[in-house]
């Protein structure tokens, strides 16, 4: 309501995915090789899929928080976006690490990216959720596919693993982040509420009503599902899925001037990138291919915690697969 909707340069009647709706589509115009985005519920992943650039979500803590807004802490993380996987990772070399400003930095490993740039994926198991890989649009699982196919053709061995009750996952995670939000915004809504556009007032005021009990009950069912992810990383050593599960939707024209609260699109797009913000696994968005509109689509890969390295690893093996295609505003012609 404030300034338009960010528009996607391989589409300006397209949206580019939140939050980090600016920093992903600064990068898909060339305007800048690097950005930084925030990630609560998805929203490095999510813009850099729908973009068709590089998003990374860190493990939790991997990378400071200092200084950013403290809009969701329990789920929040600040990365790199960026316009191929060497930029992703040279952000991720700089950003990562301990930072006394941010005692959630302490007590990791030291970051690293060995083995970027190896080729050769023999030995690496990539596990595949067949009923949740495939619960998108067939465009998206296509090309996803052609994105495990590379890594198949690297040497890497594709693994059936199961995941269940993600639905109730998603659920828990939308309670921690609403929230969350709502505590971080609720000392300045009364006197702003009209600075907030209405479908973020709407969120807030759904969130107002979720009860300490529900909170704590979704902290519970936090630890089960990090349990079984954990579980899942015995049987492989990355999980891959869509980074959604569509290509980036048009923009309503309602929605520029009064906001939208469209929750089944909402779903579809948040069907895969919240599950990593729950459970603090790092998860690495890269391009994959196209739909037959040509808009981007992108492959999520999640690992271990501290593990980016192998993922920046595989996400080369999948970048270097796809023939990538410069958008209709790039450049000069954004404007």
């Amino acid at each position: 309501p404030h300034h338009d909707a960010t528009r996607n340069p391989y589409d300006s009647d397209r949206i580019t995915g939140g939050s980090s709706s600016g920093s992903a589509a600064a990068v898909a115009a060339g305007i800048c090789p690097l950005s930084v985005g925030a990630d609560g519920g998805g929203s490095i992943r999510i813009p850099a899929g729908l973009c068709g650039i590089v998003g990374l979500k860190a493990t939790f803590g991997r990378v400071s928080e200092h200084g950013a807004a403290p809009l969701c802490w329990s789920v929040a993380h600040i990365g790199p976006m960026g316009a191929s996987v060497y930029d992703v990772a040279l952000g991720y070399a700089l950003m990562a690490g301990y930072d006394p400003k941010d005692p959630q930095t302490a007590h990791q490993p030291a970051p690293t990216l060995d083995g970027l740039g190896n080729g050769d994926l023999s030995g690496i198991r990539v596990g595949i959720y067949r009923s949740w890989f495939e619960d998108a649009e067939a465009d998206v699982v296509a090309a996803c596919k052609e994105g495990v196919g590379a890594l198949e053709a690297a040497g890497a061995e594709v693994v059936d693993i199961e995941l269940p009750q993600l639905g109730l996952l998603r659920t828990a995670h939308m309670v921690t982040i609403a929230t969350e939000m709502w505590n971080s915004q609720r000392r300045y809504f009364p006197e702003h509420r009209k600075d907030y556009g209405l479908d973020t007032r709407m969120n807030l005021a759904l969130a107002k009503r979720i009860t300490g009990a529900e909170y704590v009950q979704g902290q519970r069912l936090r630890r089960r599902f990090f349990d079984r992810f954990q579980a899942a990383f015995q049987k492989c050593d990355v999980i891959a899925t869509p980074t959604t599960s569509i290509t980036a939707p048009a923009i309503s024209k309602a929605a520029v001037s009064g906001g939208e609260s469209d929750l089944t699109t909402l779903d579809r797009i948040m069907r895969y990138a919240p599950a990593a913000n729950l459970t603090g696994h790092p998860g690495l968005s890269v391009p994959t291919g196209y739909d037959a509109d040509g808009l981007p689509v992108g492959l999520q890969l999640m690992g271990r915690p501290w593990e980016e390295a192998l993922l920046l690893r595989l996400g080369l093996v999948v970048e270097s697969a796809v023939q990538r295609r410069t958008p209709v505003r790039h450049g000069h012609m954004l404007y």
